[in-house]
């Protein structure tokens, strides 16, 4: 008789990937630069041709997907008067984990002046996969953060869904060093049943959420224009001198399209692979 693998073994912990990059920015002559970077295991980050006078950075997990028990730790800083924008190679593909959760941290630094745009293309999470995942991002009062984040709950084009799994994410916003939001998320379980509750998701397959700091009641109305073009359901408020656009849609496509549309309407230059 054959035994499974224990997910406890030395083997299967040998065969969990590890990855993490930490780097800085810093303004030479008004032009953002690459400081110190500090790349190990399966986690990348490449720099493409400037941009004006910012710095577009792209993460790349050589290991092809996240899967149960791995572990990926992303530490950025940027320097005063830096622009700084970041996506992902392609959409992350979290695999089944029959033992051990997934972890992901991610930290984020931005100086007085500064801009960091945080776009990773989506998230995918398969039937039974178990992610944890944890934001800490520290901004000047005079800073200035976009970050956007989709999660979609199966590949609804391939006709999957995610029915069993876990999904914890841990956002915890600090302001000139004050705590101006926090929350975490947590589905696990039965997922597929708790999305299809009204009061959850109706039935919807990708969830999204867009942070935007400084942000007021300005920005909100003017965010709301591009209502008219949503597929999704789509709120939209701003409080503590951020504002926050929560996103619902049936599918990756639809919400991506939303995504899109009221990213255009905060002036932000998509990054190219979003485009392709």
């Amino acid at each position: 008789m054959r035994s499974e693998l224990s997910t406890n073994s030395p083997v299967f912990e040998a065969n969990r990937a590890r990855g993490a990059v930490r780097f800085d920015v810093h303004a030479r002559d008004g032009v953002t630069r690459r400081g110190a970077l500090h790349e190990s295991g399966s986690l990348r980050v490449r720099f493409p041709s400037p941009e004006d006078d910012g710095l577009s950075g792209v993460f790349v997990n050589t290991a092809g997907g996240v899967a149960g028990g791995d572990r990926f730790d992303i530490e950025i800083s940027a320097s005063d008067a830096t622009r700084l924008t970041l996506t992902t190679a392609a959409a992350e593909k979290v695999y089944r984990a029959p033992g051990q959760a997934a972890e992901l941290s991610i930290a984020l630094k931005v100086a007085a002046g500064a801009h960091l745009g945080w776009l990773p293309q989506e998230t995918i999470l398969f039937d039974r996969a178990r992610v944890q995942r944890r934001f800490d991002i520290d901004l000047d009062e005079a800073a200035s953060l976009l970050l956007c984040e989709i999660v979609v709950f199966g590949r609804t084009a391939m006709g999957e869904r995610m029915e069993q799994g876990e999904f914890v994410d841990r956002w915890r916003l600090r302001r000139g060093g004050k705590l101006v939001f926090a929350e975490t998320v947590r589905l696990d379980g039965n997922i597929g049943a708790k999305l299809a509750r009204s009061a959850v998701a109706k039935g919807g397959a990708a969830i999204g959420t867009a942070l935007i700091v400084p942000g007021d009641e300005a920005l909100v109305e003017r965010l709301r224009e591009a209502s008219e073009s949503f597929s999704g359901e789509v709120g939209i408020s701003a409080w503590n001198g951020f504002a926050m656009a929560r996103f619902c849609a049936q599918d990756a496509a639809r919400l991506r399209a939303d995504m899109m549309a009221l990213l255009a309407r905060t002036g932000m230059k998509l990054p190219r692979l979003w485009l392709n």
